[in-house]
């Protein structure tokens, strides 16, 4: 434990939420842009169309997503500084979680990869990005149950 961060664990608590809400703001909008993405072109829409998602989902992760994720990490790290390792089993739960998270992150960014490179044969199809926008939810749920209940 860090014992001069203490005074701020109010402060740092509310940083590290404010970062994971505009975290996972994107996690659920980006997929969903890559559903879009993929219709228009599955569906032949203007090329207009595609290039405008590009400019949005490159905005998104690396404006939103990416600063989130990182401000995400280190006010959480501070925070497990200041309350310890050993606070019970739901920490290592939830830090599990997280990582599936960040993993997760890492996967959409290689799909904006994929959309921005123009690789139409290795775009999944519209269904499987709105299926995968639940893999967040799923995990943010399981996170504040963690948080909140503190099960084990």
């Amino acid at each position: 434990m860090i014992p001069f961060l203490q005074e701020y664990y109010l402060t740092l608590k509310a940083l590290h939420l404010i970062s994971v809400i505009s975290w996972m703001a994107g996690l659920f909008y980006l997929p969903r842009l890559y559903a879009y993405h993929a219709d228009a072109l599955h569906n032949n829409k203007p090329q207009e169309l595609a290039d405008t998602f590009i400019i949005m989902e490159r905005r998104l992760l690396r404006i939103i997503m990416n600063p989130a994720m990182i401000l995400s990490f280190v006010f959480g790290i501070a925070l497990i500084a200041i309350i310890g390792l050993n606070a019970g089993g739901w920490l290592h739960a939830k830090i599990l979680l997280v990582l599936l998270m960040a993993g997760f992150h890492g996967y959409l960014a290689v799909q904006r990869k994929k959309f921005a490179a123009g690789q139409g044969d290795k775009i999944k199809s519209a269904k499987f990005y709105k299926l995968i926008n639940e893999i967040p939810t799923i995990l943010m749920i399981a996170v504040v149950v963690l948080v909140v209940i503190k099960p084990f």
